[in-house]
């Protein structure tokens, strides 16, 4: 996998997706330490969590809405719990992603 990361994390479990991850769980939540090589896509899709994300090397192209942004190194971005978007990344890029099982409206 490629990826800058400590070797603290790369001894957490790799993620079983359609992206290189190492995966951290957490009460409620899943940390994706996560690696692209250049030229990777991801086509629309949705899940059922609400993610937030930061880059830290690299650079991803988010589709969401009907609108394409980049973001950079230090950036962060937010997709809703089953809002359509997709992906592509024109560089190599590493970020930290955060999976967050959605709160009850219940409460």
């Amino acid at each position: 996998m490629a990826g800058k990361y400590p070797e603290r994390i790369r001894r957490l479990p790799v993620y079983d997706g359609r992206f290189d991850a190492y995966k951290l769980a957490a009460e409620g939540a899943d940390v994706l330490f996560a690696s692209y090589p250049a030229g990777t896509s991801i086509p629309p899709h949705v899940h059922d969590t609400e993610n937030y994300g930061v880059i830290t090397r690299g650079e991803l192209i988010l589709t969401k809405g009907g609108r394409t942004e980049r973001i950079s190194v230090g950036q962060w971005y937010h997709v809703a719990a089953f809002e359509e978007h997709a992906a592509r990344f024109e560089v190599e890029t590493d970020e930290v992603e955060f999976w967050f099982v959605p709160e009850s409206s219940d409460s």
